[in-house]
């Protein structure tokens, strides 16, 4: 069965769960990204210096796996449904109180606070997803939940372009709360995870006595999500400045070539999810961020700003593309009795240990006289090569069954 043609047979209630998921954590991102294009206007306001106001970033950031975890808990305990409604307010909830910030220590305590919500809402709608679509369904609509991030970077474009101008730093974080409504939305057209119904029936153990008897598997998910957290913050953190102080482009400049990478993100999630449905999760993986290799030079040393959009398209597409397996990997992967916590905490642990990317990235273009391009390139290369080893020589358990009584030992995790 092909991606459109699995995509087609989906029950409108899947379709729901997969639009409601993949809203959340492009919303989730969109309110992330407000805040990267607005470092200047707060720091000016509050008397102080972007460092400074960046601090919530790394906070925002450094905040995550505690969301997964609490939130993922609070989804095995009382359902994926529920939490993700509580989850979407919450975030929501922070991202419009910070426009009514009076300094920076409250501006900062509320990033803290958002990164809790934003920490929690991919594992909860991740497993929610997956554990109610078809087997056969799974790598496309993976692909598509994945492709939420790179489409809420994109949206945040657009409306700092259009709309900054008019309301302000305080206005963007206001307009950042509308993901809120996506809580009717959920309330009203989505139900609860098959798989976690059948497993309430059953029973379930405490998290941390399952994850002590998957020690291996979980040490290896977050040395797996922290190099693809190196992967993508090593090709998207950076790679802005480098093209407006290496290149010497402008805002608008940077912006297109950005609005460009960021639509080869989307495609190239969809496309390496949907293949991953036929060749499997580790081999899909494997290419995408292999090929990422040879990409590196055209990304960071191509002459002239369309060569280095179509480098940068390319870089994204195969990039995300190995992003956009993730979901269904994790998934899969995960302990029956866990998958509202074990994927998210993972990814964010991951993400954690990676949250130092950006100060790499930058002492290294400092040790060579500014040189970003070859910070740029060598991080990504090799990062890539280490994504695809820890990916190849890993676990897979692909189509396995959710929800159902020896699932895991049924079709075991093939290493």
């Amino acid at each position: 069965m092909s991606a459109l043609q699995s995509l087609r047979a989906l029950t409108p209630q899947q379709r729901n769960t997969v639009i409601a998921s993949y809203l959340g954590w492009m919303l989730d991102a969109f309110d992330f990204f407000i805040l990267v294009f607005v470092l200047k206007y707060i720091a000016a306001e509050f008397h102080t210096d972007v460092p400074a106001v960046s601090a919530a970033i790394f906070l925002t950031l450094a905040m995550r796996p505690l969301g997964a975890l609490l939130f993922g808990l609070a989804s095995e305990k009382y359902g994926r449904r529920i939490t993700l409604m509580v989850n979407v307010a919450l975030y929501s909830v922070f991202e419009f109180l910070t426009g009514f910030s009076t300094g920076l220590t409250v501006f900062i305590v509320l990033r803290a606070l958002y990164g809790i919500a934003m920490g929690g809402e991919w594992g909860v709608g991740a497993s929610l997803v997956m554990e109610t679509v078809p087997e056969e369904s799974r790598g496309i609509v993976s692909g598509i939940l994945q492709a939420g991030y790179p489409s809420g970077y994109l949206l945040a474009s657009i409306v700092f372009f259009l709309l900054f101008p008019v309301i302000g730093w305080r206005g963007m974080f206001f307009v950042g709360a509308l993901p809120a409504l996506l809580v009717l939305y959920i309330r009203r057209s989505v139900e609860e995870s098959p798989a976690f119904l059948k497993r309430q029936e059953r029973g379930r153990r405490p998290f941390l006595t399952v994850l002590r008897e998957n020690v291996p598997l979980f040490v290896w998910s977050v040395l797996l999500m922290t190099a693809f957290n190196f992967l993508s913050h090593g090709t998207q953190d950076i790679y802005p400045t480098f093209l407006e102080t290496q290149r010497n482009y402008d805002s608008y400049t940077t912006g297109a070539i950005a609005i460009v990478y960021n639509i080869g993100a989307i495609c190239g999630g969809l496309f390496f999810g949907a293949l991953s449905q036929r060749i499997g999760r580790k081999k899909a993986i494997v290419i995408a961020s292999l090929i990422a290799v040879p990409v590196a030079p055209l990304w960071a040393y191509a002459p002239g700003p369309v060569l280095l959009a179509i480098g940068a398209f390319l870089m994204q597409f195969f990039v995300q593309g190995a992003w956009g397996i993730v979901p269904v990997h994790l998934n899969e992967l995960s302990p029956d009795e866990v998958r509202g916590t074990f994927p998210g905490f993972a990814y964010q642990l991951g993400n954690l240990l990676a949250s130092g990317n950006a100060t790499l990235q930058a002492g290294l273009a400092a040790h060579w006289d500014g040189d970003y391009a070859y910070a740029l390139m060598m991080v990504a290369a090799i990062v890539a090569i280490v994504v695809a080893l820890l990916a190849g020589f890993g676990f897979e358990k692909k189509d396995v069954r959710f929800g159902t009584e020896g699932a895991e030992e049924a079709h075991g995790a093939r290493a």
